[in-house]
């Protein structure tokens, strides 16, 4: 399948996902303005503003609610996959996967999650999916959100600290008040720039995440703050994945090998680091194979064999 192609699905599988909301649309332009309606739709077939419900997608199926920032008035759109069996009135709770750019990686990720459990006994979790809404840059503002600031950013960046503390301090406390969610047990899962972003919070705060997964991390802007003096911390459990496909690009390998051993070498890292490698990966498309293999490493204490 080419780019343009892939790029077109994704984009039709977004939108699908983003219309899932139970929120009346606002009336048309038309009928605020007194025009005449456009012609109704034909019996069976849904509406223009009707909401496509994710009941009828059990893999995708479980929440939604929009999450406007205090800082800056952005809203984020939070998809959530609950577990097989999930009860709100039992005394269980779950691990909770936080998905950056949750725009693609949601419906890629959250059925993946599911498959796992069921061929390798992955324990189920809440899969949160945070997205913008759209690709388009004035939505999507990931170039700002997942890049810190240095001497080599440009105007467009250096967002990293605003958007962690919306995570920590908006996000986070929600899911934890809405769903049964363990926060002893939240996984952040970074692409590319979400990536470099998921890098830099391992740094400057261990704690607030138990597991993270870098797939394919970008090597810049400020990249000597990937390498800093930790934050404090106080927990002894905490795990990190870098997942490097060998098709990416050289400074790309190159970057997460050299972060990879460089931390795991270091006697003041605040966790235990894993680097996989997938020899035929790519940048973006083995997203769902690093997935795996991330995973499995940071529940293999968990993992109940199959037959």
């Amino acid at each position: 399948m080419t780019p343009a192609r892939i790029l077109s699905a994704t984009l039709l599988l977004t939108a699908c996902l983003h219309g899932c909301a139970s929120v009346q649309a606002p009336p048309s332009a038309s009928a605020s303005a007194g025009l005449p309606a456009a012609a109704p739709t034909p019996r069976g077939q849904p509406g223009p503003a009707d909401p496509v419900p994710l009941d009828h997608l059990p893999a995708l199926a479980g929440d939604y609610f929009p999450l406007a920032s205090r800082a800056d008035g952005r809203t984020h759109h939070v998809y959530v996959r609950l577990p097989e069996g999930y009860d709100a009135s039992s005394g269980r709770t779950y691990p909770v996967v936080y998905l950056l750019d949750g725009d693609s990686l949601f419906p890629l990720l959250a059925p993946t999650h599911l498959f796992l459990g069921y061929d390798e006994g992955l324990p189920e979790a809440i899969i949160v999916g945070l997205a913008y809404g759209g690709f388009d840059p004035a939505i999507n503002r990931r170039n700002l959100d997942f890049t810190a600031a240095g001497a080599d950013s440009a105007p467009d960046q250096g967002g990293a600290e605003a958007h962690h503390r919306f995570l920590r301090e908006q996000l986070l406390p929600e899911v934890e008040r809405r769903y049964r969610a363990d926060p002893a047990r939240r996984v952040l899962v970074g692409q590319s720039r979400a990536g470099y972003f998921v890098l830099w919070s391992a740094v400057h705060d261990p704690d607030l995440f138990w597991g993270r997964i870098a797939s394919n991390p970008s090597h810049g802007p400020a990249r000597e703050q990937l390498f800093g003096a930790p934050a404090t911390h106080r927990r002894d459990d905490l795990q990190l994945v870098v997942a490097s496909g060998a098709r990416d690009t050289e400074a790309r390998v190159r970057h997460a090998a050299e972060w990879s051993a460089t931390w795991q070498q270091r006697p003041d890292a605040p966790w235990d680091v894993e680097l996989a490698v997938l020899p035929e990966g790519t940048h973006a498309a083995s997203i769902g194979e690093a997935y795996r293999r991330a995973m499995l490493w940071l529940f293999r204490d968990d993992i109940t064999p199959r037959p």
